[in-house]
């Protein structure tokens, strides 16, 4: 970082006007205690020069060390700036709710450790790749339930998410378009223009509904990103209870992934659906695929600026210095 003497400035410069009014102050005190103060008035100089103390004679002004402090305070204060720091002229906000689902048979294990487990993974890097974007989750099962309202704070979605797993779920069920509808509401009341809905799921009993609710959601302007989580081979489906399903002649069921219903939930949302093994390119893909409405909006984002840095702060140090000095007793 070196000084550019062209650009150098203050940023607040009305605070310079506090150095030659310190000054002046100094200057008069000086001069009054050179005349002895008021009593130089009162004593001839001869007599009051043999009624001062040697070691009040000896001692300096304090004036000028609490001079040279305020000049630094005053400094300070007033901004000193040589360099802009960049910064971009526009950021389109964008908005992610995660929508998770904690039916039963996402504790089916074909992938490992289990269904459930690999979508809080997945959770993870999507607030790893955020940024800036504001991130909201919802859960669902037999209803839905807003877990974090749109937020920057990762660390507390990261906390929040840690806990989720069927069990815990108050309702039974497998009903997705509750957990799109809530998903709607956060972004509509978050004034959010661009929003992107990513469903993490192994699949849903509503169907036709679901599909409507994505609907609406394209025509509102936001995106259904759909990841299914599991495999098409399966593996034997668990119940509520923690148990593994049994069919009418006792032998296991097993928990598929329905890709082509996800397939047709991600169209009818104007998305895409991805698998477990696309996850890189799918969030690479949600920093870049929103359209701004406001072209103006979109290319000025994509234009730096720069503010002036105030480099004032480096006269801290100094400053506390002087305090710490000044708190020894006897130092002035």
């Amino acid at each position: 970082m070196g000084l550019n003497a062209n650009n150098f400035h203050f940023l607040h410069p009305h605070w310079l006007l506090a150095v030659p009014l310190l000054w002046a102050l100094a200057a008069a005190s000086a001069w009054w205690r050179r005349r002895g103060g008021g009593w130089a008035q009162l004593v001839d100089p001869e007599l009051l020069s043999a009624l001062r103390l040697a070691s009040a004679q000896r001692t300096s002004s304090p004036w000028l060390p609490i001079v040279a402090v305020w000049t630094l305070a005053a400094l300070a204060l007033a901004g000193p700036a040589w360099e802009r720091a960049p910064s971009r002229a526009y950021r389109a906000p964008e908005d992610w709710v995660v929508v998770l689902d904690l039916s039963p048979s996402m504790n089916v294990a074909d992938v490992s450790p289990d269904r459930v487990t690999r979508a809080r993974y997945v959770i993870d890097d999507i607030l790893s790749a955020a940024r800036d974007a504001r991130v909201g989750l919802v859960a669902f099962a037999g209803e839905a339930h807003v877990v974090v309202p749109l937020t920057t704070d990762a660390a507390t979605v990261r906390a929040l998410l840690q806990p989720l797993a069927p069990n815990i779920m108050p309702e039974t069920g497998d009903d997705l378009a509750p957990g799109l509808d809530a998903a709607a509401r956060l972004l509509h009341e978050a004034g959010s223009r661009n929003g992107k809905v990513i469903v993490l799921t192994d699949g849903y009993e509503d169907s036709e509904a679901a599909n409507a609710a994505a609907q609406t959601l394209a025509k509102q302007g936001m995106h259904l990103e759909v990841v299914g989580i599991g495999t098409p081979q399966g593996a034997p489906a668990v119940n509520a209870g923690g148990g593994f399903v049994q069919n009418a002649q006792g032998g296991s069921v097993l928990a598929k992934l329905p890709v082509e219903q996800l397939q047709r939930l991600a169209g009818a949302g104007d998305g895409r659906y991805w698998s477990l093994t696309q996850l890189s390119t799918m969030i690479a893909s949600l920093h870049g695929g929103a359209e701004n409405p406001f072209e103006e909006n979109a290319v000025a984002s994509k234009i730096e600026v720069g503010e002036w840095r105030n480099e004032g702060i480096w006269l801290l140090p100094p400053l506390l210095v002087f305090a710490a000095l000044f708190a020894r007793r006897g130092w002035l």
